[in-house]
This record gives C-alpha cells, structure tokens and sequence, in this order.
C-alpha cells in the first residue's frame, strides 16, 4: 500500500503497548498511534513522566484512549509486575519495544546484576514477551476471525549500527567496550531474536507477527515542542547529524507502520527511506541476523532465555 505517516489507517479497538513512551521516539509514537484513535498503554519506569507525557499527548490528541503502566527495565522483578498487568487488559494488539538505558559507565549494572546495555535492551524485553505473549497470541486470534488483522505484533527496535558494524553475538553474556559497541552488540542480539522468533511463530502457526525497525537519526533541534518531553525544561541533546536529521517524531514512522500498517508481515524490517531520514519502507535485513549459520539463533535464543529466567513460549522450529 501505498503509506502516508501523516494519514494513518483507523486504529480504533485496537489497543498498542509502547514502552520507553515518556521521551523521544517513544512518546512520538504513542502520540502518532493514538491520533490514529488506537488505546495506548504507555509504559515507563517514572510515574511522574508518565503523567507528563499523557498530559501532552491529551493535548494534541483530545479525547485520546491511554493508560500507563510502570515499567523499570533495568528490574526484572518490576519487568514481571508490568507484564502481568498488560496480560490482565481485555485486547493487547502490539507490544512496541522502544525503551532501553543509554547509561554510558562501563561497570553500570541492572538491579539483577546485568550490564545495562544487555539488560535492559535483551533481557528485559524478552522477559516481558514472555508474560505478555500469551495475550497477544489470544488476541492475534481473535484479530484473525474479525478479519480485520492477521495477528497481534511485536515490534523490535534496531540500530543503523548492526548494518554497518558486525559483531559478535556467540557469547550473549559478554559484553564489548566502549558503550557503543555493547549497544550494538545488543541490538544485534535484538535483530537475532526477533527474525528467530518470527520464523517460530510462523512454524508454530501463532497469530502473531515480529517485526523490526531502526529509526534513522533523530534530532533534539529538528522535535516539535510538547511540554515537559521537549522543551525548556528537558535536556537538550547536540547532534553533528541535525543538518541532515529529522525530529524524533519522524524518527517514530517506521516503528508506527510496523504497529499500524494492516499489510505489514511477519518477520519484516522498516527503516527511513533515505537511511538517517524519510518515509518508513521495508528493507532487507542483514543476513547475520536474519538468516545466521548454523544454530547460532537457537543458541541466542537459549542464552537469552537463561538470563531472563523465562522462556518466551514460542516452540523451536
């Protein structure tokens, strides 16, 4: 289809989880999916910056349908409180995995002893798939008899990063230095597991669907204001890409179509049509984490598991 960002497809009945939703990408898209008349469930590890963000999005989209749910990613034990109550809503139709720390010190640890990169961008969302999956697989059916979507979703978010820079992902529990390769190295773990899972669910026939996305570069200079999230009062982050960058709320298109897009399939990748900008398309993906040798995705899978402590419930091909 042909897809307008600012023209989404009606999303109403249709109710959409986006965590990291207080700041940036997240809240754009919680924004952009509620406009669109979907229910949001915004999740975030403050209270207080959930209230913020319900606050602005109430106040360009009147009349919107949200909730909040606290979710601290860097906690497993706050991870499985968050999961059980996004499985207790009546419909859960997508889960978009947009929060993780960007905390930048080397010895930086989650509550459960993990490194931060690896905690919270793997292990924390495949803890909460695994509490919240049963729910969008209930859903996905019932999707499917109403015949208006194929399945429930799951939408991962990726970075450039994995494209351009290989690294090794054998070892999930070793984590590289500097900060920036131990986040690429999570998202390519990220990307491993997602098109692991999606080749699952289609063997498992599930009604659900796994999809990754990369957002390109977003700008704090290029933002629309919205109080409390960007504006005075929030820190503003330099960026030597701004001339050729687009704001964070069109950094949120290719996450949103892979939310919203009726005719988006399992197992596919969006990302901004000019690399760091533009409008969402589908791309291929790398072949080191679409289609790894070996049974290096089965190992992934499995290491990933152990350090949640939970398995996502998805059988082996």
């Amino acid at each position: 289809m042909t897809w307008d960002p600012a023209h989404l497809p009606d999303q109403t009945g249709r109710t959409l989880v986006v965590t990291g939703a207080t700041a940036g990408i997240g809240y754009f898209a919680a924004e952009q999916l509620a406009a669109a008349g979907a229910h949001v469930v915004l999740a975030s590890r403050s209270a207080g910056k959930l209230a913020t963000a319900v606050a602005a999005i109430e106040h360009q989209v009147p009349g919107a349908r949200l909730d909040t749910v606290v979710i601290d990613l860097a906690s497993l034990s706050s991870v499985a409180r968050a999961a059980d109550q996004i499985a207790d809503l009546p419909d859960v139709d997508g889960l978009l995995l947009n929060g993780g720390s960007m905390a930048m010190g080397r010895g930086t640890r989650t509550a459960d002893g993990l490194p931060m990169m690896l905690g919270t961008h793997v292990v924390a969302n495949a803890a909460l798939l695994a509490g919240v999956l049963p729910a969008l697989a209930a859903t996905g059916e019932r999707r499917r008899r109403e015949g208006r979507f194929r399945s429930a979703r799951v939408v991962h978010t990726s970075t450039g990063f994995v494209h351009q820079f290989p690294v090794a992902v054998h070892d999930v529990r070793r984590v590289p230095w500097p900060t920036v390769v131990a986040y690429t190295k999570a998202k390519t773990v990220t990307e491993v597991l997602a098109f692991e899972m999606a080749r699952r669910l289609d063997a498992a026939e599930m009604p659900v669907a796994s999809l990754v996305t990369r957002p390109g570069v977003g700008a704090d200079a290029r933002t629309p204001e919205r109080p409390g999230i960007r504006d005075a009062t929030t820190p503003y982050q330099r960026n030597p890409y701004t001339p050729w960058a687009q704001g964070k709320d069109t950094a949120a298109w290719s996450a949103v179509r892979a939310m919203a897009d009726p005719d988006a399939r399992n197992g596919e990748y969006y990302a901004p049509s000019r690399g760091i900008a533009g409008a969402p398309v589908r791309v291929e993906p790398t072949a080191r984490t679409a289609a790894p040798s070996g049974d290096l995705a089965a190992r992934v899978w499995g290491q990933v598991e152990e350090l949640a402590g939970a398995a996502m419930l998805v059988p082996a091909r």
